[in-house]
């Protein structure tokens, strides 16, 4: 499983697929310079006059509503049924579900209206979005009532879709299989948007990789490899940050073979 990681790894960097981003404002620029460090080419398309042509294009679309309007959320939509017939995979973060009503409701539109591939978010969220029980403060994770393999596996029955719940161990499941990643570091809690870059190379991943939990659990792990390395070189959570994007970018094939941890855990 590491060594596929890796050859997935060196698979994005050979097609560079186009991953079309509808997403926040807080983590655009974040978001736009991991996809690219990782080997793909981000767009970030939100006008709905133009984001069935855009996705057409795509190699994958991540819907992700942390900056939540209105107007985003038929984009959302528009977008999302176009991926849908152009067989373009949808990856969901549902940022903050459950701190407010509309967050929720969003996440339970998008769920309706698409066929999504994957659902990235913390426990918080996809406990609150599933009805399995979660709390999130903001767009923070504060407490879950299932454990995440539970969780996952339910959410993930629930919703016909694979499910990755990210914590200390991530957590990625089709209803059936369940899959751990143990790579990461605590300074990624540090930093605003790291859960929403985690989605924008999981995408990336799900663009050449059509089995979805080996997609979430390898883009998963190579991201918290990418952590686990920059922590070696960094003072904190800023120096942390400019590290991070550094080792994305240098990460090989093989240094993802070695150090990924993946573990089987059903």
């Amino acid at each position: 499983m590491n060594e596929h990681a890796g050859m997935l790894l060196a698979r994005i960097r050979e097609q560079r697929p186009l991953i079309h981003q509808i997403t926040n404002y807080v983590v655009m620029t974040d978001t736009a310079n991991v996809t690219l460090h990782i080997g793909a080419s981000p767009v970030m398309a939100h006008a709905p006059e133009e984001v069935e042509e855009m996705v057409q294009i795509a190699g994958a679309l991540v819907l992700n509503y942390g900056t939540l309007s209105t107007p985003w959320i038929e984009a959302m939509i528009l977008a999302g049924k176009q991926a849908n017939k152009s067989g373009i995979p949808v990856v969901l973060d549902p940022v903050g579900a459950g701190a407010t009503r509309l967050r929720t409701e969003t996440g339970h539109r998008l769920l309706r209206a698409l066929k999504v591939a994957i659902v990235r978010g913390n426990a918080g969220e996809v406990g609150a979005l599933s009805g399995s029980g979660g709390e999130v403060k903001g767009v923070e994770s504060v407490g879950a009532t299932e454990s995440a393999v539970d969780l996952a596996r339910n959410a993930a029955k629930q919703w016909n879709t694979v499910v990755a719940v990210t914590g200390a161990r991530d957590v990625i499941s089709d209803g059936q299989r369940v899959l751990g990643v143990d790579n990461g570091h605590e300074w990624l809690q540090a930093r605003t948007g790291t859960g929403c870059a985690a989605t924008a190379v999981t995408a990336a991943f799900a663009a050449v990789e059509p089995d979805y939990v080996v997609a979430a659990a390898s883009a998963l792990a190579v991201y918290g490899l990418a952590a686990e390395l920059a922590a070696r070189k960094a003072n904190g959570p800023a120096s942390f940050g400019v590290a991070f994007f550094d080792q994305i970018y240098n990460l090989t094939p093989e240094m993802v073979a070695e150090g990924a941890r993946i573990v089987e855990l059903v």
